[in-house]
Order: structure tokens, then sequence, then C-alpha cells
């Protein structure tokens, strides 16, 4: 008779500290007892579209270890399910693990009380830049995100950015034009697979929100995403995008902004992004949000 065996999972609203906000991503504790194929039946019956499985360490340079699944595989780093697995740890009265390995390396992690509750921080080394998005290339995206060219913010020329988890990051003239996107997400997919990134992100200095510096929304129906609520990895891009054409805000002393995401979706969030640097050297960029558990459960597996 096989022994039976049992995982703890979590559902938790990243980005957010409201109930049913934000982007939900599963955690599952004490994965190490799990293998790949479990993991990924685990994701896929959580349904989210991340669940970060969470690992004691093997190494002497970090606290933890995280593992990534959507509902059809592996991914290297997900930004909203870290917060999520670090509030759950903290939920639970467990140390705060600063360094957390995953296959997509090291990422350094915060804790930030505040009167609203903990916060929780990641940072991750500063992304690639990639080149303009190619005129033609450009037309087909804006015609297919529903909009149209004199709609885009002239200030702001789209482009690639990322390596893994490449994003086309658009910028539009104002909340009002990010409202009203209505894309075709077939014609979306068809973009990625002719070469185009798989995630479209959009995003305007000049939000229709109120009490931030950018708005945005994202689109990745080539993986199995038609709008993500709110995305961590994405605004990293945008940091350094901005950085580069000096449109970067300056908060407590170092550049950073605060964007809203999800709003559009009945899903509201909010990001706060600020960009380290020494020497005049860019280090890396620190992404930190709110977090609410919405449920915790047993599974047994047998």
């Amino acid at each position: 008779m096989k022994a039976r065996r049992s995982v703890r999972i979590f559902q938790v609203d990243a980005f957010t500290t409201q109930l049913f906000a934000g982007n939900p991503a599963g955690v599952v504790l004490d994965a190490q007892e799990l293998g790949e194929r479990e993991m990924q039946l685990l994701a896929r019956e959580l349904g989210s579209a991340d669940t970060a499985f969470v690992m004691p360490p093997d190494a002497a340079d970090h606290d933890l270890r995280l593992r990534f699944f959507t509902p059809h595989g592996e991914t290297g780093f997900v930004g909203h399910a870290t917060i999520a697995a670090h509030a759950v740890l903290d939920s639970l009265g467990l140390p705060h693990c600063r360094r957390q390995q995953q296959s997509a390396g090291l990422a350094e992690i915060d804790r930030l009380p505040g009167p609203q509750g903990t916060r929780y921080a990641f940072s991750r080394p500063p992304p690639m830049l990639g080149a303009a998005i190619a005129r033609d290339t450009l037309g087909q995206i804006v015609a297919a995100l529903g909009m149209s060219p004199d709609e885009l913010d002239p200030g702001c020329p789209p482009i690639v950015a990322g390596a893994t988890g490449a994003r086309a990051l658009i910028a539009v003239r104002d909340g009002a034009v990010l409202a009203r996107l209505k894309p075709d997400l077939a014609a979306l997919s068809a973009l990625s697979a002719a070469g185009c990134p798989p995630g479209f992100f959009a995003f305007t200095l000049a939000p229709a929100v109120a009490d931030c510096d950018t708005e945005a929304r994202m689109f990745c129906p080539a993986i199995g995403i038609d709008e993500d609520p709110v995305s961590g990895n994405a605004h990293t891009l945008l940091a350094m995008h901005l950085l580069a054409l000096q449109r970067v805000p300056e908060r407590t002393g170092e550049p950073g902004f605060t964007s809203r995401q999800g709003h559009h979706m009945g899903r509201a969030g909010v990001v706060e992004v600020s960009i380290q640097s020494a020497g005049g050297v860019v280090r890396g960029v620190r992404i930190a949000g709110g977090a609410r558990i919405a449920y915790a459960a047993t599974i047994d597996l047998v």
C-alpha cells in the first residue's frame, strides 16, 4: 500500500492588499517531496497562470529554492508568484529568506513593512533592451491591439526588451487609449508565432487613474494568457526603457515609479518600481507589492 503524502497549497493575490484583486498565484510548500510531473499536475489542478513550488536550499549561496509552473510547463522566474510565496512564508511565522534560487538565477528578496501591511520586493539584474520595432511589424501590432498609429506616444519609441520572457513595449498617449484597447488575440498570437515576443505590454505615462506614474495592460495569448492582470517582470523591462529615455521620475532619492495594472479586468494591482545603482552603474531593478492570501488547503497525494 502506498504511503499517503500531503502538500499544503495556498492561493494568493499578489500586487494588492485586497482579496480578489491583483494577480493570483498558487503556492505549494514542501515541494522537495514532489516529482516534476506531480508539480505540473498540481499547477494544472490549481488553475492559476503560475504556481510557485517552495523547497529548501541546496547550496550555501541561497536561503530557499523555487520552481515555477504554469498549467502548460515550467518557467524560469515569476515575479508575482515570488511575492505570493514570501507572503505565505511570512504568514506562517517562518524566517525571512533573503536569497532565492530558481532556474533563472538568484533573486534578492526584501520585506517592507508599512501602514497598509507588509510589501514584498524582489531585485533582479537590469534586463537587456532590444531594438526598436520595425515599422511594418509595429503597424501590425497596433492594428492587432485595436488602436491607430496616432494613438502611440511619440516620446517613447516601441521596442522589444528582455531575453527570456521578452516583451514588446508599446507606449500609448494616455489612459483613455489604454482603456479602449480591444486586442485581436488570434492576430497577436500569429505575430508571436512569426517572431514577435510572446507578450505585448502596453503602457502610458499619462494615466487615467490616480496615485500612479504609469498605467499598463499586457496581452500574452501565445502562452495562454489573454490578459495578464499584473506583471512584475514586464515592469523591470519598462524601468530600463524609461531610464534609457530619461523619463523615470525621482522618488525617495532614486529613480522609480508607481504603476497600476489589472483594473481594466477587475483585478486592480499596484507595482512599485525602483532602479538601484552605484557609482553611476545600474545594479538592478527592484519590484515591490503587497499580497493577500485568499485560501489555504491540503491535498493528499496517494
